[in-house]
């Protein structure tokens, strides 16, 4: 049995190989472009890239939603401004500071970023994520409407969601956050399950997956933000006093507020250190996955024994770092739901 999770781990590796390679692209002179893969796949894009077929690009296309200053808005899929192609003025900037992003063409030549809300890749997988995990937890809530815990226990799919439920709500919030625990669980809880969702499905290498979802320092930053509204909207006056009048000596607050300057400092140091902590892990995983894989063809040249070795090499720290981005996926999610109950039982405090 444990040779065949091996086996299955390493199958999986291999289609990830297989799948990444394809977005590798070359040169004129036959190179590797090992840059453009890697940013190309951490990177957003306005169509889902699913794989090669006979030198054929088979890609999902996704609404773009763009507002002119002209012409006003306009909707069309991506698939009309793909490989050079314009629609309407817009098409996709190959060089510059909006490359690969949508420009409008005005009639005197130059090329202006619109106002932009398209559903990209990242948005699209931001959404699967939201309706998979609304519909394992309506799964799990069906199972406690037809059946009574207190004669059976759940089992399957229902029994891993109350498991994780229960450890994470008795292990972390209810410890962090204190007595009014049950107030902050419901936002903290779906915080740790997106999360922790969107990473695994970040590591599957094939559609739906594959997208950096986590890996976005914009998606990192509005649930940073979200902590940041939990922490300073619902705290308590001892937390604020702790801020604008601390228990120092008064030359320390007065004439000069030196330590409120520094409370209130830290009040975004910490949210800031919950976007970028996410933020950065997820992404490094990705690319030391994807430079592991980029090897194999980076090799391809220096003849079949130098590449033949350094393939099964690059498989072995494949199917190492595999498995260790599934623990980092359980980690992130973990220590952002972590850190969100401390910095919320910070602000319930009771006084001295």
């Amino acid at each position: 049995m444990r040779w065949m999770k091996v086996i299955s781990v390493c199958f999986l590796l291999a289609i990830s190989a297989s799948v990444y390679s394809q977005e590798i692209t070359t040169s004129g002179d036959n190179e590797i472009d090992v840059g453009h893969m890697l940013f190309g796949h951490i990177g957003d894009s306005y169509g889902w890239h699913i794989t090669d077929w006979k030198g054929q690009h088979i890609t999902i296309p996704l609404p773009c939603i763009v507002h002119s200053r002209t012409t006003g808005w306009h909707a069309f899929m991506s698939s009309k401004i793909e490989h050079g192609h314009s629609y309407k003025g817009f098409s996709l900037a190959e060089e510059g500071r909006y490359k690969d992003k949508i420009v409008e063409t005005t009639p005197d030549g130059q090329q202006v970023r619109p106002f932009d809300i398209s559903i990209t890749r990242n948005v699209a997988s931001l959404i699967f994520s939201a309706l998979l995990l609304i519909g394992i937890v309506l799964y799990a809530r069906r199972w406690y409407a037809r059946n009574d815990a207190r004669e059976k226990a759940p089992g399957g799919l229902a029994g891993l969601v109350e498991m994780m439920v229960m450890m994470v709500q008795d292990d972390i919030i209810k410890d962090a956050v204190g007595p009014e625990y049950r107030k902050y669980s419901p936002y903290l809880l779906t915080a740790f399950f997106f999360i922790f969702l969107s990473n695994l499905l970040g590591i599957v290498p094939f559609f739906p997956g594959g997208a950096n979802v986590t890996g976005n320092i914009a998606v990192t930053m509005v649930l940073a933000m979200c902590t940041f509204f939990a922490v300073n909207m619902f705290a308590d006056r001892h937390y604020w006093k702790e801020i604008l009048w601390p228990d120092v000596p008064v030359f320390l607050k007065f004439p000069i507020p030196l330590m409120q300057m520094i409370e209130i400092f830290g009040m975004f140091t910490k949210p800031f250190s919950l976007m970028v902590r996410l933020f950065a892990n997820i992404m490094a995983g990705h690319a030391m996955i994807l430079g592991l894989v980029s090897v194999i063809f980076v090799t391809a040249k220096l003849g079949p024994v130098i590449n033949g070795s350094m393939t099964v090499v690059t498989m072995l720290f494949g199917v190492f770092m595999d498995c260790l981005e599934l623990l980092v996926a359980f980690i992130q999610a973990y220590v952002f739901t972590m850190l969100s109950s401390v910095f919320i039982g910070m602000s319930r405090q009771t006084e001295h």
